[in-house]
């Protein structure tokens, strides 16, 4: 599948790019309204984008009440990201969103790289969202971490049903005239280009660790970065920074993909999934 990332597309004034995908997926939704950050939230840098939106949205109730029937209005698979700053509060919006047939899963957006425990609070996040859905959950998760095969095992036995990887990293962008920070905030979200590599890190050791799907995203602009997410061992891949640049970038990178696939030989992209990992992976891995 393919998908956006979260954040990445607004379906409600875009929804020919958003039906160009597989599955839509929301930006991240919180249990009270936020503003976000003020001004600048967006910078551009060499190497990619930065931004601090400050999880700006407007609050559960009215997603359901004024977004969610306008996105069913798209025909296509939803995805709901979620967010909060407990695991109380994870749950809460899963259980608001748990009886509407119109959301297909959620992603819960775990990014915990500053708190003690990043296993455990996730496994606190996973574990209570668990209890208050039946929807797949997938947990979305920081490469900032200093074990991330930790964190996706502690996420598969909380009871994800999939993870998405990853989110984006801290950085920092000076202002080319007065050296000053570009964003209000200072600091931001890393996506892009530079951030491929972490990414496919990620998955690499994620699709090690557990037996998890994986969405991979971070950095996918073209279909060979695709495919190397899927030889990684993602199964699904989620376009990001690049669908503020080329909105058609979809159908090219479904088209480009197709041909890389062709030009090594495989029949469809089932063969070529996790073909980084032949000769590698120990007898106890999935």
């Amino acid at each position: 599948m393919l998908l956006n990332a979260s954040g990445c597309l607004d379906a409600l004034t875009a929804p020919d790019v958003a039906r160009s995908l597989d599955v839509f997926v929301t930006k991240t939704v919180t249990p009270e309204p936020r503003d976000g950050n003020a001004p600048v939230r967006i910078a551009e840098t060499d190497v990619g984008m930065l931004n601090s939106i400050g999880l700006a949205n407007p609050g559960i109730d009215r997603f359901i009440t004024r977004a969610l029937p306008q996105l069913a209005r798209l025909d296509m698979p939803l995805w709901v990201s979620v967010g909060g700053f407990a695991a109380d509060e994870y749950a809460e919006i899963c259980s608001r969103l748990d009886d509407h047939e119109e959301v297909t899963a959620i992603e819960l957006n775990v990014s915990c790289p500053n708190v003690e425990s990043p296993a455990q609070t996730t496994a606190q996040i996973v574990a209570s969202a668990r209890l208050a859905t039946r929807k797949p959950l997938w947990a979305k998760l920081s490469a900032a971490v200093p074990d991330l095969a930790e964190v996706a095992r502690a996420a598969q036995d909380a009871g994800a049903d999939g993870l998405s990887l990853i989110n984006t990293l801290r950085g920092l962008a000076l202002d080319e005239r007065t050296l000053q920070p570009s964003l209000r905030p200072v600091v931001g979200g890393l996506s892009g280009p530079a951030l491929k590599p972490v990414a496919l890190a990620a998955v690499y050791a994620c699709r090690r660790a557990t037996d998890l799907p994986i969405v991979g995203m971070g950095g996918v602009q073209s279909g060979r970065d695709a495919l190397e997410f899927v030889a990684a061992g993602a199964r699904h891949v989620a376009l990001g920074t690049i669908l503020f640049a080329d909105p058609d970038s979809p159908a090219r990178v479904r088209a480009e993909l197709d041909a890389e696939l062709q030009a090594h030989g495989y029949a469809n992209v089932d063969d070529a999934y996790a073909i980084a990992h032949e000769g590698s992976l120990s007898t106890t891995a999935t």
